[in-house]
């Protein structure tokens, strides 16, 4: 029976409409089953009732009949999301007897829900005849085969292939969700930009004249970097240099020996300057993508933008500036930075990009331009070109042919937004106290220069995780100690006077240097973090060596652990910090201190172990992004039960409790990292628990030290010690935005943010 499950998905898939796809559906099913009827019902949108779209044996026609979720035998099932068998329906007391179909002559009865992601949206009958039950095989094949179909059904639904009739509401507005990118609401027409080509749809293709392609190729790259710069300028009046930055990276790539080598190494194989274009970009992406670190994993973007610009040039030669005569939402299949530079700032309101990712470096250009993002909606943007859309960068909501209600009322919202932003602003150089003066340091999670925008004075008090990955994933070979040095060095006096962090090389299992692939079955769990350098002291000591040559003269660095899980380890890594503490003080003229040694907390079995690291390091910092997902168990990086990841879950909160209370018996200073510092409601939660440090990218920095600002730490420790008894994230949840409507902080966490 698998062949035939098999074939009915693959012929529903490849059906060029919905309808056609779900006749396809009941005429194979009835025949792989021998039944006597076969049909199938969807849900509305509104999810209260159920429409009749394909049958095979009933009278009626698609399209005309509906039941309400409450009615009959396929209500029961759509409401009780399980299989329904029954010999004799029509004693059953929720059958519900419809004339124009002529069911009455179909005794058995066999449904089943299709449900996909928790989300139903449909049920598949088949009926016969003959009083009987269908067997275990049967039933076994019929929820088999609409677990499949969901997939497939959810894809039509998303890409609105949904019958129209399906709409409930007679004024069709639309609404599709999506990734917050950039905070902010949006109002206007939507405005579709096909005319980039796509690298994806490359395909295998050869060339007769090597020398050409390369010409061709060398071309591009010189056309792209006169765009970076031109881009760079653009913005020049608008941003400050560390957001510049970004088109700097840009340059850097292209400039990088190893690309351009690789990619004429393909050509040289006898392909066309685009397929060896695309065979490079998506196997240095895929080393990014392969990363659990949510940040790393998401250079992958920058990666294939950068090859989407070099794309567009192999095709033209001028990048063309787009006119518009009044403001729209731009709607892209992938955001690129240049695109945002061809588009005057007057005319934006808001950007939706079908791909891409939350910290893409488009998406923090946007941040920094304030242009409200949403990235990875699924719809069908030709669909609706020229409509009215309002974009909720709050929420991560696009709603298209918005009613008059609603869009008065995010005309409202953008109001309060505009005073909201120049509220958290106002005294943003000013020290994080509450109101019954409990002081906060807040500082900063960097890693490119693009993500240390907030100048020094404007209140950060430091950098609390500075990710050194990046030089050794950018290049094709291990950077020298020269060079690191060189790089630590400008972070170290970028911030004089104040603490700056840096993370040893965070690398191994999911994150594969491209000149050391490491293959594992399981990476999460694997060769990572302290395991590799531990296993790669050389490299290990150019890198300690690099920073500690660095601070001499800036005094203000301190080295953390990432990935410790045992004490053996952290002795280790002690040994080597020691080891090139002495060789640097050896060959230097002049003395200096040693660094601050730190750890990562983001290994379970470190919460056991806390009291007995007191000796070992002079500080911990809490990586609440690992810790949740080892102890919920759950790769939040996989779609099928990235819900189930929650960063409010009572287990999680307990930990952090567990952390903080340890710490301070050990008189151990303790800061946070992870992306739940940064977190609106957050940062409450964890200042109630008892943390003072917090780190977090800047974005969100204005936001936090302003809620902070509103509220006394004594009401906050009440209710996080009412909180920890809670069995459920959504009751945290709802205690926590109870707390903020009276507060009047609600604005702050619209969608949990």
């Amino acid at each position: 029976m698998l062949t035939q499950l098999r074939d009915i998905v693959d012929h529903v898939a490849k059906a060029e409409s919905l309808d056609d796809a779900l006749a396809l559906l009941v005429k194979n099913t009835r025949h792989s089953m021998r039944t006597e009827c076969c049909s199938v019902y969807l849900m509305s949108n509104d999810n209260l009732r159920l429409e009749l779209m394909a049958t095979e044996g009933l009278k009626a026609k698609p399209n005309t009949v509906s039941l309400g979720i409450d009615e009959g035998l396929v209500g029961l099932v759509a409401r009780s999301c399980e299989p329904l068998n029954l010999a004799n329906a029509s004693v059953h007391p929720s059958y519900k007897y419809i004339p124009s179909i002529a069911e009455y002559k179909f005794n058995s009865f066999l449904a089943t829900p299709i449900i996909y992601r928790r989300q139903n949206l449909g049920v598949l009958v088949v009926q016969q005849k003959e009083k009987r039950q269908f067997t275990e095989v049967e039933e076994s094949f019929l929820v088999t085969l609409s677990a499949q179909l969901a997939v497939v059904l959810a894809h039509a639904k998303a890409h609105e292939s949904w019958s129209a009739h399906l709409q409930t509401s007679v004024i069709q507005q639309k609404q599709f969700k999506g990734i917050s990118a950039s905070n902010g609401v949006g109002i206007a027409p939507l405005w579709f930009d096909d005319a980039q080509p796509k690298i994806e749809a490359i395909l295998p293709s050869s060339c007769l004249d090597i020398d050409l392609e390369k010409d061709r190729l060398g071309t591009a790259v010189e056309l792209a970097l006169k765009d970076f710069r031109r881009s760079k300028k653009r913005f020049e009046q608008e941003l400050n240099n560390e957001t510049l930055a970004i088109f700097d990276l840009f340059t850097h790539l292209l400039n990088d020996p190893m690309l351009k080598a690789d990619l004429k190494k393909q050509i040289d194989k006898g392909d066309s300057a685009e397929w060896a274009l695309r065979q490079v970009i998506e196997s240095y992406a895929g080393r990014f993508e392969r990363m659990s670190d949510s940040y790393l994993s998401e250079r992958a973007n920058d990666v294939r933008e950068l090859g989407q610009r070099l794309l567009y040039f192999l095709n033209y030669e001028d990048n063309l500036d787009i006119e518009l005569s009044h403001p729209v939402i731009l709607v892209t299949n992938q955001l690129t930075a240049s695109m945002l530079a061809s588009i005057p700032k007057d005319k934006l309101r808001g950007v939706i990009s079908l791909e891409g990712a939350a910290n893409s470096h488009a998406a923090i250009l946007s941040r920094a331009l304030g242009i409200p993002a949403i990235m990875g909606v699924e719809f069908n943007p030709a669909h609706y070109h020229k409509s009215l859309a309002i974009v909720d960068g709050y929420s991560g909501l696009l709603y298209i042919k918005p009613t008059e209600a609603l869009t008065q009322e995010y005309i409202e919202l953008q109001n309060e937004e505009i005073a909201l932003s120049e509220l958290i602003t106002q005294d943003l150089d000013k020290p994080t106290l509450t109101l019954d003066g409990h002081l906060m340091k807040i500082h900063l999670n960097a890693g490119l220069s693009a993500d240390s925008s907030i100048a020094v004075n404007q209140g950060v008090d430091g950098v609390g995780l500075y990710r050194t990955e990046i030089p050794f994933l950018l290049h094709q070979r291990f950077p020298s100690e020269e060079e690191q040095y060189l790089q630590y060095k400008a972070i170290l006096e970028t911030y004089p006077q104040k603490p700056v962090i840096m993370r040893t090389l965070d690398i191994g299992g999911d994150k594969p240097l491209p000149y050391l692939p490491i293959e594992e079955d399981n990476p999460f769990l694997g060769w990572r973090g302290i395991r590799f350098t531990l296993d790669h002291p050389d490299i290990f000591l150019l890198q300690l060596k690099a920073m500690v040559r660095a601070n001499i003269g800036n005094e203000n660095l301190s080295i953390m652990l990432p990935m410790i899980s045992g004490i053996p380890e952290l002795k280790q890594a002690r040994v080597l910090i020691n080891q090139a503490y002495e060789e640097v003080l050896s060959e230097s003229d002049e003395s200096f201190s040693k660094p601050r040694i730190g750890m990562m907390v983001e290994v379970p079995s470190m919460l056991y172990l806390l009291p007995r690291v007191a000796g070992l390091v002079d500080f911990i910092s809490v990586g609440t992004n690992d810790l949740t997902q080892y102890l919920l168990a759950v790769d939040r990086n996989n779609s099928r039960v990235s819900h189930v990841y929650e960063s409010y879950h009572p287990a999680v909160l307990l930990a952090l409790k567990q952390i903080i209370d340890t710490a301070n018996q050990c008189r151990l200073p303790v800061s946070v990292c992870g992306e739940l510092a940064g977190d609106s409601i957050g940062c409450l939660l964890l200042m109630g628990l008892g943390y003072n440090s917090l780190s977090m990218n800047t974005s969100n920095v204005a936001k936090v030290k302003y809620i902070i600002r509103q509220v006394g730490l004594s009401e906050i420790e009440t209710l996080i010690a009412k909180l920890l008894h809670h069995d459920d994230a959504e009751q945290i949840l709802a205690d926590m935005m109870a707390f903020f409507e009276e507060k009047n902080l609600s604005g702050f966490i619209r969608a949990g943010k």
